[in-house]
């Protein structure tokens, strides 16, 4: 599964690149190195190795690690790996989507970790020191949209950049207390969707605070407490099993392997194994699909 993968990665790296000037190796030939040690769980040093490489996938030239490392940061290879992800979304995207989910996920490191990049803040049911991947996810394997920040990052400040991309349209955004604020209500409205989330009831007042509620607000709590309001809300589930799978896959975003530190290299990590869930997805259910490979 591996080899496929990585050929039909690399074809559409290759299709979706742009010219590469006086660069000894175009922008694909740098994703699909960095895809290689991504596939198998290994370094980018591993990647650079040519006795790594099966002999009819080796390519001629493979850049040294340093190439990689320093290209890897570059704004055009940043740029095709995201072309690379919006043309996969686009492929395993099925019709119209009128429910989406919210939610964060903590991406830990060690609390004795060195990378001066992470912070701390409530993961898995503890405080833990690292980051976290934000997303909002539709009916599609891969994220409609996504962050990845410090753990300690407020998840509503990233739920209204989220909510921010969604195309005008209708349907129901579902989330957790995290996200019972009342300028994310407006802002979902404001984008033709219903945000349903379960309300504070800390606030006082049965959760209804002292200011001015959203309407959109007062609509969600009147929604919950209606069968169907329920039943749609019991539907938030989807967003843990999209994380399952994404967390659990071979290949997937398993714990951070222990060269994967810093900002920009955590990132990277993060959206090669978004990348590669889509990708398995359509070499599963849509070969059709994938005909340019």
């Amino acid at each position: 599964m591996e080899r496929e993968l990585w050929k039909a990665l690399y074809l559409l790296a290759t299709i979706l690149d742009k010219k590469w000037g006086s660069w000894r190796y175009s922008s694909a030939d740098i994703v699909g190195a960095y895809f290689w040690a991504v596939i198998h769980d290994r370094p980018t040093c591993w990647a650079a190795d040519p006795q790594e490489w099966p002999d009819d996938l080796r390519p001629a030239w493979l850049p040294s690690q340093s190439t990689l490392s320093r290209r890897l940061r570059q704004p055009v290879v940043v740029a095709l790996m995201t072309d690379v992800e919006q043309r996969l979304l686009a492929l395993v995207s099925v019709g119209l989507c009128l429910l989406y989910c919210v939610d964060g996920k903590a991406v830990a490191v060690s609390a004795v970790s060195k990378d001066q990049d992470t912070g701390y803040g409530r993961g898995a049911g503890a405080s833990q020191k690292g980051y976290k991947l934000h997303a909002l996810w539709g009916n599609a394997p891969m994220p409609m949209a996504w962050s990845l920040t410090t753990m300690n990052t407020s998840e509503k400040k990233v739920a209204h950049d989220l909510i921010a991309t969604l195309p005008q349209g209708g349907g129901y955004i579902l989330g957790d207390t995290q996200y019972d604020v009342g300028y994310l209500y407006d802002l979902a409205a404001e984008r033709g969707y219903q945000l349903v989330a379960k309300k504070t009831s800390s606030r006082g007042r049965g959760g209804l605070g002292h200011r001015r509620q959203s309407p959109a607000r007062l609509r969600s709590i009147e929604l919950l407490e209606t069968p169907f309001g329920k039943a749609l809300y019991r539907l938030r589930i989807g967003i843990e099993c999209h994380f399952g799978t994404l967390t659990c896959t071979s290949g997937g975003l398993a714990p951070l392997c222990a060269w994967v530190r810093r900002f920009h290299r955590v990132r990277h990590w993060v959206q090669a194994k978004i990348i590669l869930i889509g990708l398995r997805w359509l070499r599963i259910h849509r070969p059709d699909a994938l005909a340019f490979a």
